[in-house]
């Protein structure tokens, strides 16, 4: 729930519609971005529409000159905006209680899980998240390093502003410890920013033990998404639309694989066994793909995981981690490889 979430009732709507169960989720921003949600529009009937609700949206629609444009697709689609939060707040103090009386608000409608996601700002935010997360008992705080953003937001400014994922996630460890040593209660936390393989799954969870608990991938899975899109328009053209689908034929990467679906997904039978023949005819190539992906990081993990020793995700800790130079070892506090272990080394020697 962004600002403008909030400021359409999407809350009310959803506990009105749905009931209990549902979870939300508070935004600080729009995860990893410090210009709000965003999203693409290439139809100007709509995004005027948007604009009409209290979006901001780039070109302004309603521009003469604008509207001239895109009738010669000089311009061919907008942006849309949400707008800045918290720009009326002018301390710590007024945030946390802002923030509280959110929560508060949030659980007299009806919800019982809510959860926080916030993205690669500085320290005092990083700081401010979780401990308002925790004084508010939320089910999970999100935290989400630079760079980020899909091919949504392709700005040159994604790529120049916040925290990197690693020192940001580092650090969250330190202030969870700080928390967890004066007895307070730590919230679940998950970890993003540009995630993609299962050794960033361990890596991250490692850092993180025992407060970081998911990892939450968003542009890797989107890959074997698209890719199956593409497949399938290639096999089933009428499709291809709906699909967002951009190819007529297979590339040559691809027939290097295979030359029909059963034989380019490797995961085709395992999905088939599951949905049964007949369902199978209704289950996206996309989501086909993605069950190969997932099947790739799972296997991985578990290689990983058997080299140190580790059988199940909750005994992955810091210690089946080394920093590869001691620039890393001083920003992360994790033992450089030479140093890591060496005191056990030098009691075998010296015994």
């Amino acid at each position: 729930m962004n600002v403008e979430d909030t400021r359409n009732g999407v809350a009310e709507y959803l506990i009105e519609k749905y009931g209990d169960g549902i979870i939300i989720e508070l935004k600080w921003e729009q995860g990893a971005k410090d210009i709000g949600g965003e999203i693409q529009v290439n139809s100007i009937e709509y995004a005027q529409f948007l604009k009409d609700r209290g979006y901001i949206v780039d070109p302004d629609p309603y521009d003469p000159t604008v509207q001239e444009a895109f009738k010669y697709r000089a311009i061919e689609s907008f942006a849309r905006h949400s707008r800045l939060g918290a720009t009326n707040i002018h301390s710590t103090d007024e945030l946390e209680k802002a923030f509280k009386e959110s929560v508060d608000y949030l659980r007299k409608l009806g919800y019982k899980r809510i959860s926080l996601k916030t993205g690669a700002y500085g320290m005092e935010a990083l700081a401010m998240a979780i401990r308002y997360s925790s004084d508010c008992n939320l089910d999970l705080l999100t935290i989400d390093g630079a760079g980020g953003g899909t091919g949504m937001s392709p700005w040159n400014m994604m790529q120049h502003w916040g925290i990197p994922s690693l020192n940001l996630h580092a650090k969250a460890w330190e202030y969870c410890n700080i928390l967890d040593k004066a007895g307070k209660n730590v919230p679940d936390i998950s970890l993003a920013g540009g995630f993609a393989r299962e050794d960033h799954i361990f890596k991250a969870l490692a850092l993180g033990a025992p407060y970081m608990k998911q990892v939450c991938m968003g542009r890797a899975p989107m890959i074997p998404g698209y890719l199956g899109s593409n497949i399938q328009g290639v096999f089933q053209p009428e499709k291809r639309s709906a699909l967002r689908g951009h190819w007529e034929e297979l590339p040559p990467t691809v027939k290097a694989i295979g030359t029909y679906p059963e034989e380019i997904f490797a995961g085709w039978e395992t999905v088939k066994n599951k949905v049964g023949a007949e369902a199978m005819k209704d289950i996206p190539f996309g989501a086909i793909a993605m069950n190969g992906y997932a099947d790739k990081l799972a296997c991985g993990l578990q290689q990983l995981m058997a080299g140190a020793r580790k059988f199940s995700l909750s005994e992955i800790s810091r210690s089946d981690l080394v920093s590869a130079n001691q620039e890393t070892a001083q920003e992360v506090g994790i033992p450089h490889m030479v140093e890591a272990g060496n005191d056990a080394a030098l009691s075998i020697l010296k015994k």
